[in-house]
């Protein structure tokens, strides 16, 4: 399917570059934080950091969200049931994720972005999303893994 498309519509645009980066950093920083400090500073760094990541899983999910309801009407073989399922579901994941304690939640939090990474590609190779968007994925999804990676084990 994608394997077809040519090289210039898998470019990742320049503003999802520059604005999903941006959006990595309070990742880094609070995964460091939270070796650099003791006590109470790295509680409120891992807490960041799990947060932080609640409320990225929540925006992955709306992009699902997002995409099911463009396509509403254009697709008349297809339910839109199963898009808005997952797209609700990083949310209640990260939301789980907070009412744990640090060391679990990231843990959980890791899970769900290697799911929501597993997702997107594969919503990919059916054509479900722009060709350029797992591009976009496999790295941020790398540095937010081993950033709550390491908040978790650090």
């Amino acid at each position: 399917m994608n394997e077809r498309v040519p090289a210039s519509m898998k470019a990742v645009p320049q503003a999802a570059k520059w604005l999903g980066a941006l959006g990595a950093i309070p990742f880094i920083v609070f995964a460091t934080s939270s070796i650099m400090f003791d006590g109470l500073l790295q509680a409120q760094a891992l807490f960041a950091l799990v947060a932080y990541g609640a409320v990225i899983l929540s925006f992955l999910g709306g992009i699902h969200w997002g995409l099911a309801i463009a396509e509403y009407g254009t697709r008349l073989d297809r339910k839109p049931w199963r898009r808005l399922l997952i797209s609700v579901v990083p949310s209640l994941i990260g939301w789980t994720a907070l009412m744990m304690p640090s060391v679990p939640g990231l843990l959980l939090m890791t899970a769900a972005f290697a799911l929501m990474l597993w997702i997107d590609v594969t919503a990919s190779k059916q054509s479900e999303t722009p060709p350029w968007y797992p591009s976009l994925r496999w790295p941020l999804t790398l540095v937010v893994m081993s950033s709550l990676i390491v908040g978790a084990l650090f």
